[in-house]
C-alpha cells in the first residue's frame, strides 16, 4: 500500500482503545478483507513495530474542507479499535507497549498476517485446537492446551446458544488427542455432571452412571452432607441435633470398626446405618433413674449403669430397648424423650428406607469399598474403562442434588490430593464439568447448596495443585458463586441476552474487551468470545461441530402440532414415574 492510498491516520490513542480516521474507505480495504466490527487493524511505527488491534466499532463524521472561497464537506470514517498486542520481528506478544508516538501507518491486517499470528502463536506440542475465527473460519485459533485446561474454564450461553454442543466438541478434542502412535485410549480422564441427560450421546463410549446404579454409600458424608440429609432447614433446635448425630455417628464407626485406633466423624470407616437408627429411638423413650442419669431401668426388670455417656450410647446403638415406664420421683424422662428430637428421629427412619434412596443406604452401598466407590468415577472400572465418566443426575432426587454433587466432588479432590502426597508429581490430572452449574453452586447462601458449593470452591481455590480443575458451564453466570468463577483464567462467552448475566461476565472476564463484550446478545449458534489465559489474544471465535451431538435439541413444537392428534399411554408413564 503507497502513501498515497494509506489515508488513514492515528488521531487518538487510550490506555483501552486507538482511534483512526480514515478518508477513503475504498481503497483503504483493498489492501486486505473487507472490513467489519471484528476485523484486525495493524498500526506500526518508525521502529517496525506494529500494534495489532480489532475493530470494536466506527462512525461517520463530516469533515469541513475548504477551497477557492467556498466551503465543502465530506466523509471521514471513525474506527475505533481495541489493542490486542504487538508484533516485532514476526512474534505476536500479547499486551505490550512498545508502539512509539506517533505511528506512521494504518492498514488492516491481511488474512496471512493474521494466520501467521495463531499459527506460531504456541510450539506443536501445545496446540489444542476446537475454533477458527468467526469471520474467517479458515484460521485455526489455537489455545494452550495446559494453560486451558489446567486454570479452570468458564462456558456460558443463554439457552439455544450452543453451550452444551461447544462444550462436547472441547472434550471430544482433548480425548482424542495423541502424542505419538499408540492404540487404545488416551490418559484423559473427565467427569460430567449432566443434568438433564445430555452427554450420553456425545460420548457412545463413556461410562455412564444413572441412579439405578450410583453407588454413594451413606459412611461417606461429612458434617455439611450429614446435615443437608438429615436436618430440617429452620429448625431451631439443629445446633443440639446435629451435635448428638456427630456423636451417635462416631460411637456407631467404632462399633464397626474396633480395630481402629483413631476414629472420629469425618474418618471415611463403614459403619451400620441401623446402629444410628437404633440409638435415636432409644433416646426418643428413654427413662433414667431420677438420682443418676446413667442408671437405666428397662421394661423387662433389667437394670443397667454405664460409666459414662458414650457407654450408654453405644448399648443403644446396638438394639431396640422399652424402658420401664416412668415413677413419681424414682423414675424421669431422659433428656430426648421430651419430643425434642422426635421429628429427627423420623426424618432419619423416613430416609433410611426410602427406596428411591438406595444409592445411598440400599445393599449395594452398606457393601461397597472405598476403592469400588471410587473406581465407577475415574473410569477404571473393570471392564469399562473410559476417558469420560458422566454423572446422570436426572434421576436424582432434587433435595438430594447438593449432596450428590458435594460427595462426588470432595472424593474426586481427595482422591487427587492423597495422590499427589504419596506419589509427589500428578499422572492422571482429572476435569471436573458441571453442566448448569447455577443449579447446585449459587450464590444464594441457602442451606440446602452448604455442601455443593463448599466442595466445588474448593476445588476451584485449590484443585489445581493437586490434577483437578474445573470446567464451569451455565446459562445464567449471575447466578453463581463468585469464588467459583473468579477462579476461572479461561472463558467461553456465548450468546446472552439477560442484561444481569452480561454485566456480571462482563465484571469477571480478565481481558476489558471494550465495546465487543457490547456484541453477547447478537453472537450465533456456536459462536463466542475466547477470553483468556490460553489464548494467544482474545477474539470471536466459531467453536466447531461435535460429533456425535449432545441430545440437547429443542423440541419442534410447531412441527409437532401440525400432526394428527396423539394417544398418551398414562399408565404407562405413570409407572415410569412411581419408578
Amino acid at each position: 500500500m503507497t502513501e498515497e492510498i494509506a489515508n488513514a491516520e492515528v488521531v487518538a490513542v487510550y490506555p483501552n482503545k486507538v482511534r483512526v480516521a480514515v478518508d477513503d474507505l475504498l481503497n483503504f480495504q483493498a489492501a486486505g478483507e473487507s472490513l467489519r466490527v471484528g476485523s484486525f487493524l495493524k498500526v506500526s511505527d518508525n521502529d517496525n513495530v506494529s500494534l495489532i488491534c480489532v475493530i470494536e466499532s466506527f462512525s461517520i463524521e463530516m469533515k469541513e474542507v475548504k477551497g477557492d472561497g467556498s466551503s465543502d464537506y465530506k466523509r471521514v470514517y471513525m474506527i475505533d479499535a481495541y489493542p490486542l498486542g504487538t508484533l516485532k520481528d514476526g512474534k505476536f506478544n500479547r499486551g505490550g507497549d512498545e508502539l512509539a508516538i506517533p505511528p506512521k501507518k494504518v492498514v488492516p491486517a491481511t488474512k496471512a498476517e493474521i494466520a501467521a499470528i495463531y499459527a506460531d502463536c504456541y510450539a506443536a506440542e501445545d496446540r489444542f485446537c476446537f475454533s477458527s475465527l468467526t469471520r474467517q473460519r479458515d484460521i485455526v485459533v489455537p489455545v494452550h492446551g495446559d494453560r486451558f485446561f489446567n486454570k479452570h474454564i468458564a462456558v456460558v450461553g443463554a439457552s439455544g446458544s450452543g453451550k452444551s454442543s461447544s462444550v462436547s466438541s472441547v472434550l471430544q478434542k482433548a480425548i482424542s488427542a495423541k502424542l505419538g502412535e499408540y492404540q487404545g485410549l488416551n490418559n484423559s480422564h473427565i467427569l460430567i455432571f449432566d443434568l438433564h441427560s445430555e452427554y450420553a450421546t456425545a460420548f457412545p463410549t463413556a461410562n455412564v452412571i444413572t441412579v439405578d446404579h450410583l453407588v454413594l454409600p451413606y459412611w461417606l458424608l461429612n458434617e455439611d452432607e450429614m446435615e443437608d440429609m438429615f436436618l430440617e432447614s429452620g429448625d431451631n433446635n439443629n445446633y443440639n441435633q446435629d451435635s448428638l448425630l456427630r456423636s451417635v455417628v462416631t460411637i456407631a464407626k467404632k462399633i464397626s470398626n474396633p480395630d481402629v485406633e483413631k476414629v472420629n466423624f469425618d474418618s471415611p470407616l463403614r459403619y451400620d446405618i441401623q446402629h444410628v437408627a437404633n440409638a435415636f429411638r432409644n433416646l426418643t423413650r428413654e427413662t433414667k433413674d431420677a438420682e443418676n442419669s446413667l442408671h437405666i431401668k428397662f421394661k423387662d426388670g433389667t437394670t443397667e449403669t454405664f460409666d459414662d455417656v458414650e457407654g450408654q450410647l453405644e448399648h443403644y446403638c446396638k438394639a431396640l430397648r422399652d424402658f420401664a415406664p416412668t415413677e413419681r420421683s424414682k423414675i424421669n424422662k431422659g433428656p430426648y424423650a421430651d419430643g425434642s428430637i422426635d421429628k429427627f428421629e423420623r426424618r432419619i427412619r423416613s430416609k433410611i428406607s426410602n427406596s428411591r434412596l438406595d444409592f445411598i443406604f440400599g445393599a449395594k452401598a452398606k457393601a461397597a469399598t472405598l476403592e469400588q466407590v471410587l473406581e465407577q468415577f475415574t473410569g477404571y472400572k473393570a471392564g469399562g474403562r473410559s476417558n469420560v465418566t458422566i454423572i446422570d443426575l436426572s434421576g436424582i432426587p432434587f433435595e438430594l442434588l447438593s449432596i450428590t454433587v458435594s460427595l462426588i466432588s470432595r472424593l474426586m479432590f481427595d482422591f487427587c490430593y492423597y495422590a499427589r502426597r504419596v506419589e509427589s508429581k500428578t499422572e492422571q490430572p482429572f476435569l471436573m464439568v458441571y453442566e448448569e452449574a447455577h443449579k447446585y453452586a449459587p450464590k444464594s447462601g441457602l442451606a440446602r447448596y452448604k455442601a455443593s458449593l463448599a466442595a466445588i470452591e474448593r476445588i476451584a481455590k485449590e484443585g489445581r495443585k493437586y490434577g483437578i480443575s474445573l470446567l464451569i458451564s451455565s446459562q445464567r453466570p449471575s447466578e453463581i458463586s463468585e469464588t467459583i468463577f473468579s477462579q476461572c483464567s479461561n472463558f467461553l462467552a456465548m450468546r446472552l441476552t439477560n442484561p444481569d448475566d452480561q454485566s456480571y461476565v462482563r465484571r469477571l472476564l480478565p481481558d476489558t474487551l471494550g465495546n465487543l463484550t457490547e456484541g453477547m446478545p447478537a453472537l450465533e449458534q456456536g459462536e463466542a468470545l475466547l477470553i483468556g489465559d490460553a489464548v494467544i489474544m482474545p477474539c470471536v471465535v466459531y467453536v466447531e461441530k461435535c460429533d456425535p451431538e449432545p441430545s440437547s435439541s429443542d423440541v419442534k413444537y410447531f412441527a409437532l402440532w401440525k400432526e394428527a392428534w396423539k394417544e398418551i399411554d398414562f399408565k404407562k408413564r405413570a409407572d415410569n414415574w412411581r419408578g
